[in-house]
């Protein structure tokens, strides 16, 4: 029951980074490669808010939104002036700089040994220390995402960002100016993954740089294109099945000696066939 709520945890995490990102990438079609940065700023600042101020746990992830906001738009007030290509290798350079930071930073972050006894959030007096209690909270993080992503979208806003995802160009010409959508959704879907790494810090108890480097981009990324480009829905599927999936090989009897490379071999190949014959993802509604 508790390797069930461990997953399930780790899953309403990821949903809520890949629903985060889904509105970049998917609703606004810029490819985006700062999702773990964002991710590693909320964990950073509700873990040292918890544990150096002793800071409540829905306090301290507010401190960390809206760092991460702040953050979010100094970095994409830069990004804002790139376009594709561009776009993506300056994200992943602040990618890059992020991390530096907290490895370097060793008096406010810990380093490279990172930070350890993060205590688990408490309400009102009530702990919520179980794995059933933080899943409960997990999952009403998600819920609320969820809701506030559908809102987006279907707003005049969020179809300003469809516009922009297929002609910029063409939705100038009628008076919007692009950048300042693509600034405010860049820090909204900020704000939401520092989140996840709020949940994340306090869930774990131990947060360090390796967790936020540029390989989890790729995987927020590949949550997002796997389950499905501009479909809510299709984030929490990718989630799952990216979570899931590598959780189910180590039930396949592989000999022992190969037992790890093969899984990963065919988690790898499961990947690659599902773009070949399924590129818009599981449920996706566009194409990068």
């Amino acid at each position: 029951m508790e390797y069930l709520l461990h997953l399930a945890i780790v899953i309403s995490i990821y949903s809520i980074l890949g629903l985060s990102l889904n509105l970049i990438v998917g609703y606004t079609g810029l490819v985006s490669m700062t999702q773990a940065a964002f991710y590693a700023i909320g964990a950073y600042a509700t873990a040292i808010a918890m544990t150096s101020y002793d800071i409540n746990f829905f306090l301290a992830i507010l401190i960390g939104i809206i760092i991460s906001g702040l953050c979010a738009l100094i970095i994409g007030y830069v990004l804002s002036r790139f376009d594709g290509d561009y776009f993506t290798l300056g994200s992943l350079g602040f990618n890059i700089i992020i991390t530096a930071i907290l490895v370097n930073w060793r008096g406010f972050t810990g380093g490279a040994t990172g930070i350890p006894a993060i205590p688990r959030p408490s309400l009102f007096g009530f702990d919520l220390s179980t794995n059933l209690t933080f899943f409960i909270l997990a999952l009403l993080a998600v819920v609320v995402i969820y809701f506030i992503c559908k809102f987006i979208v279907r707003s005049s806003f969020g179809r300003v960002l469809k516009a922009i995802r297929e002609d910029e160009k063409a939705i100038q010409v009628f008076g919007y100016n692009t950048h300042y959508y693509k600034l405010a959704i860049f820090a909204i879907g900020a704000m939401m993954a520092a989140v996840a790494g709020a949940l994340y810090a306090s869930y774990l108890s131990y947060i360090s740089p390796a967790t936020f480097d540029l390989n989890e981009s790729v995987f927020i990324l590949s949550i997002v294109v796997l389950g499905g480009l501009a479909n809510n829905k299709g984030a929490i599927w990718g989630a799952a099945l990216l979570i899931l999936l590598p959780e189910a090989l180590q039930f396949v009897g592989f000999p022992s000696a190969v037992a790890e490379e093969l899984r990963q071999v065919i988690y790898g190949l499961a990947i690659v066939l599902f773009m070949l014959y399924r590129p818009q993802g599981l449920v996706g509604e566009y194409k990068l």
